[in-house]
C-alpha cells in the first residue's frame, strides 16, 4: 500500500532530526511544503509529536521488540518510532501504523528488514498502551533527559516539575501582538495590553504587519523593559525581532548573526518599526560608540527549557549558558547610563542561568512581583517567572535591575 503523504513527510522529519542533526521546524517546512492544510496539520502532530517522545518511544522499542533501537538501521528506526508514536499516542488506526511503518522501511529498499519491522510493529500494537500506563511518573514517561527532569523538580519540587513537563507536551496557547488595526477577528484580549489568543495565526496579516506571532511571556518581558520615547534603548541579542519591536524610544538593536541580523530587518521592516539601528556584533564586545543608554533588554541565550512545547527537539540539545549570560548582562550593565534600567530575560526555567546570573552581577535587582503579581517568581518574588503549567505560555524568567 501507498504511504500517506503527511506520513512520509513526518518520517523524514525525524530521519533528519535524529540521523543528521538537522532542526524539525526547518526539516518540516521543506518536507510539508506540498501539504494541503489538513495533511500538514496532521505530519506536523506527528513529526513534532515523535521527536518530542523519542525516549519513551526507544523505550517501548527496545522493551517489546527486543532489540536495541540504536542497533537498528536509521530507516527502521525512524518508521518504528513514527508507528510506536501513532500506537501510544493518537487514535490512528493500527493497521494503517503498521502498514505504514512497514512500507517506508520497504521504500528505503530494506526489504531483509520488512518481516522485523512487521514483528514489532504487531508487539508495539498488542501491548504499548499497558507499557505506557505502567510507567512511573517522571523523565522516562513524559520523554525529557534526567538533567531536565532533575532541574525541574530542584527548582519547582517534583510534583509541579511532572506538572510542567506534561504542559510542554502539549500545544500551547496560541497568541498573537496587536501591532496595528482591529485585533483578529475572534480573537480574545489576554491579561497582558495588547496580546490576543487566537485560533489560529493569521499569516495573512502578518505579512501586512498588522500581528506579531509572540507568547505572552516573552511579550511580558517586553513590556517590562518599559522604554518611552525619546530615550535610548540597548537591545542585546536581538533577533528575530518580538520583543525588539515592543521598545519605544530610539532602539540599538544588535545581533551577532548576520542571517538572523538580516532577518531581524525584515521583521522590523514589516511591522513598520523605523526607529531601531541594527548592529552587527558580539553582545560582549560592543562598539564603542554604544554607550549612555537609559535602558537596556538583555534577552540572552540560553537552554530554551522554557519552550520545550514550541521546539520539539530541543530537549535533545538543550545546554544551559550562564557565563554567556553573564558576560552579556555586565557588557550591557557598562553601556547603561549610572541609574538606568537593564531587563534581563531567559526563556528557560533554571535557577542557574535565572536568578543565579542576577546574583552573580551583583546589580541592584528592582522588584517586579507587585507590579506583575500573576506572575510573580515562585520562590524569589522580586522577579517574574512565567509556567507553562500554571500560565498556559511559554517559561520565561525575567529580572529588572539598576545599574
Amino acid at each position: 500500500m501507498p504511504v500517506s503523504a503527511a506520513r512520509r513527510a513526518a518520517y523524514e522529519v525525524l530521519l533528519r532530526v535524529f540521523e543528521q542533526d538537522a532542526y524539525a521546524d526547518r526539516v518540516f517546512r521543506t518536507a510539508a511544503r506540498d501539504l494541503d492544510e489538513r495533511d500538514r496539520a496532521f505530519a506536523q502532530r506527528l513529526a513534532y509529536g515523535a521527536v518530542q517522545r523519542r525516549r519513551t518511544l526507544d523505550y517501548a522499542i527496545d522493551t517489546l521488540g527486543k532489540r536495541p533501537t540504536r542497533k537498528l538501521d536509521p530507516p527502521v528506526r525512524a518508521a518504528l518510532r513514527l508507528g510506536a508514536y501513532q500506537l501510544g499516542y493518537t487514535d490512528t488506526a493500527p493497521h494503517a501504523a503498521a502498514n505504514e511503518s512497514v512500507e517506508l522501511v520497504r521504500g528505503a529498499r530494506l526489504e531483509r528488514a520488512v518481516p522485523f519491522t512487521n514483528a514489532v510493529m504487531r508487539r508495539l500494537t498488542e501491548g504499548i498502551q499497558r507499557l505506557l500506563d505502567e510507567l512511573p511518573e517522571g523523565a522516562l514517561k513524559e520523554s525529557y533527559p534526567d538533567w531536565i527532569a532533575e532541574t525541574f523538580a530542584r527548582d519547582l519540587g517534583d510534583e509541579q516539575a511532572v506538572a510542567l513537563m506534561r504542559a510542554m507536551n502539549e500545544p500551547l496557547e496560541t497568541v498573537v501582538r496587536l501591532v496595528r488595526g482591529e485585533p483578529p477577528i475572534g480573537a480574545d484580549l489576554t491579561d497582558l495590553p495588547g496580546a490576543y489568543r487566537v485560533a489560529r495565526v493569521d499569516d495573512l496579516a502578518v505579512a501586512e504587519g498588522r500581528i506579531w506571532p509572540q507568547s505572552r511571556g516573552s511579550q511580558l518581558a517586553g513590556l517590562v523593559v518599559g522604554s518611552q520615547d525619546g530615550e535610548r534603548v540597548l537591545d542585546l541579542c536581538a533577533a528575530p525581532g518580538g520583543k525588539t519591536s515592543q521598545l519605544a524610544g530610539e532602539v540599538a538593536a544588535v545581533e551577532l548573526d548576520p542571517n538572523r541580523a538580516s532577518e531581524l530587518r525584515e521583521n522590523l521592516a514589516t511591522v513598520g518599526r523605523t526607529n531601531v539601528t541594527v548592529v552587527e556584533a558580539d553582545g560582549r564586545a560592543l562598539p564603542p560608540e554604544l554607550t549612555g543608554f537609559d535602558r537596556a533588554l538583555v534577552d540572552a541565550p540560553c537552554s530554551g527549557l522554557g519552550v520545550l512545547g514550541q521546539r520539539p527537539d530541543l530537549r535533545w540539545r538543550a545546554t544551559p549558558l550562564p557565563e554567556l549570560q553573564l558576560a552579556l548582562l555586565r557588557s550591557a550593565a557598562d553601556r547603561v547610563k549610572p541609574g538606568g534600567t537593564i531587563v534581563y530575560s531567559v526563556c528557560t526555567i533554571n535557577a542557574d542561568e535565572n536568578e543565579a546570573v542576577v546574583d552573580a552581577s551583583g546589580l541592584e535587582v528592582v522588584p517586579l512581583g507587585d507590579e506583575w503579581p500573576d506572575f510573580a517568581h515562585p520562590r524569589r518574588p522580586e522577579f517574574l517567572l512565567t509556567l507553562p503549567h500554571v500560565h498556559g505560555t511559554s517559561g520565561f524568567f525575567i529580572g529588572r535591575l539598576r545599574a
